[in-house]
């Protein structure tokens, strides 16, 4: 599969794909069932539907590696946007939003401090809406920046989360630094085609990576955020929470919008606390290409989907 998943990747990347695929309307079945829409009123709607089920959210307006500052600010107006419309909708306890650093500058000159500072009013923002933010890690290159940056909005905005790629090599200590009392700690498999020196590559490796790091979290004083798919793993995770006496709710799992709706509702039904990662917006594009990477099986359903006539 990982050829698969490297031509996928590299089609994430691909204007002339993008072009071909863009040319389709959002409601193509492989698309919608990924990404909601392009618009807040579409992302409100899935959440609202969701929660009236039980399930949470956490709500990504879609974009990344900005190239101008005028971007970045663009990027900010919308999380507030977003933010004011889950206030009006009464929905501050159910839905959060997860930002990227690179659509808010981080991969400009000066990043750092332009991301910083738009993170902040992005945090503002969601502290008034009653709710939170959780940054999204990226490639390698940009973890201590961002964990840098997860560091400053906390002194602030304490419940900010971070998240944490079990693939990188770094990770194990990184849940060691991060699990203390009132840290909100996504932990994911990873989804970046990474370097061996930094990254496991072989799958067995990274699942063994993810328990070790799942462990740290669950004994830790923390809130994990269990982002996996994986059968084998969330009945570990389930053990694990059982072995360190953590009660419900102390914890909660996460999963991608139309990946295994079935499982999500059963974990519910079992008591378990269950968000799901709702993405939206017309950058649509990258977000799926990458979805398809992780999951190369689901690649039959796109190319069908390309020549459908919905």
């Amino acid at each position: 599969m990982r050829p698969v998943r490297e031509a996928l990747l590299l089609m994430s990347r691909s204007a002339v794909v993008k072009q071909v695929v863009s040319t389709l309307p959002l409601s193509a079945g492989i698309v919608r069932s990924y990404v909601p829409g392009e618009t807040v009123r579409d992302a409100l709607a899935v959440a609202g539907r969701l929660a009236a089920e039980g399930l949470d959210t956490t709500i990504d307006h879609l974009g990344e590696d900005t190239v101008e500052e005028s971007q970045a600010t663009a990027a900010v107006q919308a999380y507030r946007i977003l933010l004011d419309r889950i206030a009006d909708a009464g929905l501050g306890t159910r839905a959060e939003v997860s930002v990227k650093l690179s659509a808010l500058g981080l991969r400009l000159e000066g990043g750092e401090t332009i991301a910083l500072e738009n993170a902040r009013r992005i945090c503002r923002a969601a502290a008034g809406a009653g709710t939170t933010v959780t940054v999204d890690m990226e490639d390698h290159t940009l973890t201590d920046a961002t964990l840098a940056i997860v560091a400053a909005l906390r002194e602030d905005f304490p419940s900010t989360g971070a998240v944490l790629q079990a693939h990188l090599h770094r990770t194990e200590a990184d849940c060691r630094a991060l699990s203390g009392a009132g840290s909100r700690v996504r932990l994911c498999k990873g989804a970046y085609d990474e370097p061996a020196e930094v990254a496991f590559t072989d799958p067995d490796d990274v699942d063994r990576s993810y328990v070790r790091c799942l462990k740290v979290l669950m004994s830790g004083s923390g809130h994990p955020m269990v982002a996996t798919h994986d059968p084998r793993l969330i009945e570990i995770a389930v053990a694990l929470a059982s072995r360190y006496g953590r009660a419900p709710g102390t914890y909660e799992f996460q999963m991608l919008y139309g990946i295994r709706p079935a499982e999500q509702r059963r974990l519910v039904g079992d008591g378990e606390r269950m968000r799901v990662y709702l993405p939206y917006g017309e950058e649509w594009y990258g977000y799926l290409m990458r979805r398809l990477a992780e999951r190369p099986q689901n690649l039959s359903l796109f190319l069908t989907s390309l020549i459908s006539k919905k």
